[in-house]
């Protein structure tokens, strides 16, 4: 992926730079993962890793209890999506900085982490001295995140009808919103299925509709619609 110096589509205000050491929470469900992470990082100067956690609910709390400058965490946690996470930390603590480490490369996936005010998203093949200079490039206030990726979100954002237009949320059933909710999260469709304890070909008729409800055509459009109603 593309490493670019991009506005992130959630605005926050840029601090200086820090001249003490960056706060780092890591979050990954995978211990040796962690341990990675650490060994990477290990006397590093300018980065010192202040807490982890395995799961969304963990992260929630560490994230909250430690304040940190940088979380770097997995898009996939055991107890729901990072990107859910993600959402759910920056709404209380935005000056908290969120990048994705991560396997998963499709656009769906990216597109929703950039949704949820995410500052970077990169692969776990990235090597150390990337990683690291990713880290201070997300604390110094500057995104990672593709500028193509960035551009896309925001088009989706500022092209999808909003709540109070022609499309009314109560055109939605219940369980299309919990769908809805889900793609949102970045979920594929088997991970919905499993998650709603439906079949996967259930979660595709649903998707079906609700995406002619809503006059789309893209799991991406889905999600910059319920961000743009939400936010």
């Amino acid at each position: 992926m593309t490493v670019a110096s991009v506005t992130s589509p959630r605005r926050r205000g840029v601090p200086s730079p820090k001249a003490s050491s960056i706060r780092l929470l890591l979050v990954d469900d995978h211990e040796v993962v962690r341990v990675g992470l650490r060994t990477v990082l290990h006397n590093n100067q300018g980065i010192t890793i202040v807490g982890e956690a395995d799961s969304k609910a963990h992260a929630a709390i560490e994230a909250k209890r430690l304040r940190p400058d940088v979380i770097l965490m997995d898009v996939r946690l055991p107890d729901g999506s990072g990107v859910e996470a993600c959402r759910e930390i920056l709404s209380e603590q935005p000056n908290s900085r969120v990048i994705f480490l991560t396997s998963y490369t499709d656009d769906d996936s990216v597109l929703a982490a950039v949704l949820a005010g995410a500052y970077g998203y990169v692969l776990k093949e990235i090597d150390s001295a990337a990683l690291i200079r990713a880290i201070r490039t997300v604390s110094a206030g500057r995104s990672i995140l593709d500028p193509n990726v960035t551009k896309r979100a925001l088009e989706w954002i500022k092209t999808v009808p909003a709540a109070e237009g022609p499309v009314r949320p109560s055109s939605l059933s219940p369980q299309e919103e919990r769908v809805l909710a889900l793609v949102a999260d970045g979920l594929t469709n088997k991970e919905i299925a499993t998650s709603l304890k439906l079949s996967d070909k259930t979660v595709k008729n649903y998707l079906a509709n609700m995406f002619q409800k809503l006059h789309i055509s893209r799991r991406a459009q889905a999600a910059a619609f319920f961000v743009k109603r939400t936010v």
